[in-house]
């Protein structure tokens, strides 16, 4: 066999004569209760390391915001050293989310040496409190110069202390904050816990308007994580899917997901077998996944967890993403996290699931058998209404990536008009409360089906709507135009820090109401009658991908931006920096900063992607046609010496000649434009990006994309989407 046609035959052997090694099938796995969270360092492992006393504080620094004293600190780290050394644990890192969107870990050994020549394993409060890694060369929007590299980690006692472990060994792991030396925040969990107390302040002083005695209002997520899975080998042959997380070559295969027999599918046993391997691993991470099913595209999943605290359940997500990708090398498959990785089926979203509860139990946004009269529940929902149409923009903003470009709007995401869905039943509701008073709640019954056997269904009283890039489902809201990859932390603190504001004026206006002598019930009449009133445009229960959806937005006056750097611009609307320093969870350096990282991101990426799609297209796609191309014509010169005239061969390499030189013409186009990158400076460059590199690099990709469906196999050394999506 020839060196060009090894490449399949080797990846599709590899597929199919695939054996899971990694586990023995009749050995007794433990349960899941024996393993969850045994890779944390829990409160029920604090509750029996630590003496109760320093429990108790450091109970009280968890849950109340206590400042932690040094000297609780060294029980505790000696406490957390034990446990992580009989573990097997030799070093320890400060765990951080910068603002790159993925994490980052500096590791030190616990091993210090003593005056005796040797060493000991020790570990203070100190270094549990406060690491000082080098920030230079982490994103900063500026905030401070390159040559200031000092930054500080601080730890986050509310998010508990975990174990990574490798075949090699183990290393603790420690969540942290991660703060420039002057003391802006260069991450995202700062921001984060910062307005997880906005939220939680303003939802405290709503609930006394209720009687509702809470000492905590906690901002609570489940965040579903879509992802392509496919043969590592052939990701190995894409340098565009290792350069760029996407594929920016390839030509449709007759079969993508018509079908739609993959969604919900029974599940291939090689990828079972990584997602029990992941689950597990989780499962010890203490990572609460609940989900595992094949989503709509060919080689496209789906895990998704139970509802957590947001600032865990965001480290939670930051881990699920790691381990999804380092577990598949195991299986011999590559996991694809990026928004977009094949053209023309479905991309990969992350919905998050958001709502508020108090440490005593109670979901405020549970409607309850009869929400028409839960004035409470009503309460909140309106702030929430009032808080996503009040600030669109910032919830675009949020999700303004170049790579979630490709995905929303799209007939597989919402689309990029930010609209709530709340159900037939709600909607009715608040549409009663703008004509004065809400006097009843519709009830379906039970749903037959036809036959004695099958138990007759509780029939919900609104229908879900997969095109609602915000959508109330059940007893909370998912806002399901977050990307794949993205963390979930800046959607988040833009979430909660707008329903902080909401809830904030909303309870100031019942408690003006009611220094008028209105009753309580009266004054939730009003201010409710009012902000649906004036925020009902933002409700929308229809087709989001449909034509007259965007007339009607445009027509509501609702917030349209097709496009990442559209949306950016929302950065330098007045009314926002000032709501994040009103509430403090971003200053005016810190905001502007995030501007400036996120276009940097935008240039930076499609940069990237536009060299790669050059250098692909001229060091393999052209080469090959060329070969062809030449292939062709000395086929054409040996029938014309036997005396056979083949109209068929002239059409073919006519057709090739073609497209060879097209190709070669917008090649030498998006060489030229990728040359100049647009300006001196990053606005103008990322600009530059979308104006003229995004349209030569998909003009570049129409003629490639035609002729590898022109070329043979024999001569075509780019794995094709139908290899990369069917061989499993």
């Amino acid at each position: 066999m020839s060196k060009t046609t090894s490449r399949r035959y080797d990846v599709v052997s590899a597929a199919r004569n695939y054996t899971n090694g990694h586990t023995n099938g009749s050995a007794k796995k433990p349960t899941m209760d024996e393993i969850f969270g045994s890779h944390t360092f829990s409160m029920d492992e604090m509750r029996k390391r630590l003496p109760k006393e320093v429990f108790q504080s450091l109970v009280a620094t968890i849950q109340q915001g206590k400042p932690i004293d040094a000297g609780v600190a060294d029980i505790v780290a000696l406490a957390m050293k034990e446990w992580a050394v009989e573990n097997g644990a030799t070093h320890f890192t400060h765990w951080f989310q910068p603002l790159t969107g993925s994490t980052a870990e500096k590791h030190d050994s616990f091993i210090t040496p003593n005056s005796g020549g040797g060493a000991m394993s020790r570990f203070s409060g100190k270094e549990l409190i406060q690491g000082e890694p080098d920030a230079s060369s982490f994103p900063s929007g500026g905030i401070r110069a390159t040559f200031e590299a000092r930054g500080y980690t601080a730890w986050d006692p509310s998010s508990p202390a975990f174990i990574m472990k490798n075949p090699m060994g183990a290393t603790l792991c420690i969540p942290t904050a991660f703060a420039s030396w002057t003391g802006e925040a260069l991450d995202h969990k700062i921001p984060l816990l910062r307005s997880m107390e906005a939220v939680n302040k303003q939802a405290l002083r709503a609930l006394k308007l209720f009687d509702v005695h809470a000492t905590q209002v906690y901002s609570t997520v489940g965040a579903e994580q879509e992802y392509f899975l496919i043969d590592e080998e052939f990701a190995y042959n894409r340098p565009d899917l290792l350069t760029t997380g996407r594929t920016l070559f390839g030509a449709q295969p007759a079969r993508g997901q018509e079908l739609e027999d993959h969604y919900f599918g029974s599940i291939p046993d090689r990828v079972l077998a990584y997602m029990t391997d992941v689950e597990e691993q989780l499962y010890k991470l203490g990572v609460p996944v609940k989900t595992r099913h094949n989503e709509v595209a060919p080689a496209q999943y789906e895990i998704a967890p139970i509802f957590e605290n947001t600032n865990i359940a965001a480290d939670h997500q930051q881990l699920t993403m790691q381990v999804l990708q380092t577990t598949a090398r195991k299986y011999g498959l590559y996991c694809i996290l990026h928004e977009k990785p094949f053209a023309g089926v479905n991309g990969s979203g992350k919905h998050t699931n958001w709502s508020l509860s108090t440490n005593t139990g109670i979901n405020l946004l549970e409607p309850g058998d009869t929400p028409h009269d839960n004035m409470q529940f009503l309460f909140f929902c309106a702030a929430v209404i009032k808080a996503v149409d009040k600030h669109q923009d910032l919830l675009r903003l949020s999700i303004a990536t170049p790579a979630n470009d490709h995905r929303l709007g799209a007939n597989e995401a919402p689309p990029a008009i930010i609209s709530i869905f709340m159900g037939e039943q709600l909607e009715k509701i608040f549409m009663q409360l703008v004509k004065g008073k809400a006097k009843k709640s519709e009830f379906k019954g039970l749903l037959g089906l036809g036959s004695p056997v099958l138990p007759p269904l509780p029939l919900h009283t609104g229908d879900r709507n997969r095109t609602s890039p915000f959508a109330f489902t059940g007893n909370k809201f998912e806002f399901r135009a977050v990307g794949s990859s993205q963390s979930i932390s800046f959607p988040l603190v833009v979430l909660n820090t707008i329903a902080a504001e909401s809830i904030d004026e909303l309870t100031t206006d019942v408690e003006k109401l009611m220094k008028q002598k209105k009753s309580l019930e009266e004054a939730l009449q009003e201010v409710l009658k009012d902000v649906v009133s004036k925020h009902k445009r933002i409700i929308f229960g229809g087709d989001g991908y449909s034509d007259d959806w965007k007339t009607e937005a445009k027509k509501r006056g609702l917030y349209i931006k097709n496009t990442a750097l559209e949306a950016l611009e929302a950065f330098h609307t007045k009314k926002n920096p000032a709501l994040f320093a009103k509430y403090a969870v971003l200053n005016e350096r810190e905001w502007f900063a995030r501007e400036e990282i996120m276009f940097d991101i935008y240039f930076k990426t499609i940069n990237i992607e536009g060299e790669a799609t050059a250098s692909i297209a001229q060091r393999m796609v052209l080469p090959a046609a060329i070969r062809y191309v030449k292939d062709l014509a000395s086929t054409v010169e040996s029938v014309k010496a036997v005396g056979v005239k083949s109209s068929g061969i002239m059409k073919t390499l006519k057709e090739a000649s073609e497209l060879v030189d097209s190709l070669t013409v917008a090649l030498d186009k998006l060489v030229a434009i990728n040359a100049d990158l647009g300006g001196d400076t990053l606005h103008s460059k990322a600009k530059h990006m979308r104006d003229k590199v995004i349209p030569a690099m998909n003009n570049v990709r129409v003629y490639a994309d035609k002729l590898e469906k022109l070329v043979p196999d024999d001569f075509w050394s780019l794995p094709t989407y139908q290899e990369m999506l069917f061989v499993k």
